[in-house]
């Protein structure tokens, strides 16, 4: 069965991504399991805006203590913005995977906001990424911030990170925007070269005995799977860039579907977190076998077959089937 696929204008053999996870991805050991589980591509996990400005504060105290004691030692050192600053280990990392790995390898960088953080982008291509993935994590919690000025927020990133590198970007979006559709082509329209849907949030717990903030991470479901769907299938006939699930991919059967809605690759965490590199095979040769069963001659002919301009019933991704589905529970 051809499970071909493009992601991001690579090339893959089939569509299993390991996402951008640190459990996943912190090593070279770790990334070569995902390799030999048959990962087609993998996303390295995430440099956070906050570790590159934490990085950069630090080396410019240290450079600026005690300087003004000799005014003419001021002049002695570059400015802290001419240094070659932040987790140099970070980009080690990517060099080592590139080497390594046969695969194409993605980097992430995790922020919201413009500056030189994202000077960090071109280092990542310049350490040999073939891709880039945003992890744009922002939680409005100013009552003064409209929605417009939020969006802004992300196109703002997009545009500055795309001005900077020549490899592809792509975004993954949380699924909370007034209106997904017209953001998403708005991404579109700043050059993303994709979107990843959707953002799985920390969702933090109250402790009631010990009177704490919980901060457990509780790990996906099959169940996830339908928030992404529905927006996928929406979404596939009117963009033109790449479509990328991720949250709750944990069986062929969920990869299938969301590929019929109209991803091009699905990303897999919580099922390798559990199961080993070894569920990536065991989801691409499900895929595989369940479309020859099917007379399909290859995943392409399956892929948004069942978006909202493809499948018999177009309205059911939006309010027309609600009270349906309301009505239809029995209990």
């Amino acid at each position: 069965m051809d499970l071909t696929t493009k992601y991001l204008g690579l090339t893959l053999p089939h569509p299993i991504v390991p996402s951008a996870a640190q459990p996943l991805t912190k090593d070279l050991d770790s990334l070569k399991r995902l390799e030999d589980g048959g990962a087609a591509a993998v996303v390295i996990h995430s440099l956070f805006e906050e570790q590159i400005r934490t990085e950069a504060s630090n080396l410019e105290h240290y450079l600026d203590h005690g300087t003004e004691s000799y005014a003419e030692a001021l002049s002695y050192f570059p400015a802290a913005e001419e240094y070659v600053l932040g987790p140099e280990e970070y980009l080690a990392h990517i060099q080592k995977a590139r080497e390594s790995l046969s695969i194409p390898v993605v980097g992430s960088l995790n922020g919201h906001s413009t500056g030189g953080w994202t000077e960090y982008a071109s280092k990542i291509e310049q350490a040999g990424a073939d891709a880039l993935e945003l992890n744009i994590y922002y939680l409005p919690t100013n009552p003064n911030l409209s929605g417009a000025e939020i969006e802004q927020v992300y196109l703002n990133v997009v545009t500055e990170v795309k001005g900077r590198v020549g490899i592809p970007v792509t975004v993954k979006l949380s699924p909370f925007f007034s209106s997904l559709a017209n953001f998403a082509q708005k991404l579109e329209d700043a050059g993303a070269d994709g979107i990843s849907m959707f953002n799985r949030f920390y969702q933090p717990n109250i402790d009631i005995e010990n009177l704490e903030v919980d901060p457990t991470l509780h790990l996906s479901t099959s169940a996830e799977i339908l928030l992404p769907l529905r927006w996928l299938a929406i979404l596939r006939p009117q963009l033109k860039m790449t479509l990328s699930a991720t949250s709750g991919v944990h069986t062929a059967e969920d990869a299938l579907k969301l590929i019929m809605a109209g991803a091009d690759v699905t990303h897999v965490c919580a099922a390798i977190l559990k199961g080993g590199a070894k569920v990536i095979g065991e989801i691409r040769d499900g895929m595989a076998t369940w479309l020859t069963e099917h007379d399909y001659e290859s995943l392409e002919q399956a892929r948004g077959s069942m978006s909202q301009a493809s499948c018999p019933e177009p309205t059911a991704f939006e309010r027309a089937n609600y009270m349906l589905v309301v009505h239809s529970y029995r209990g």
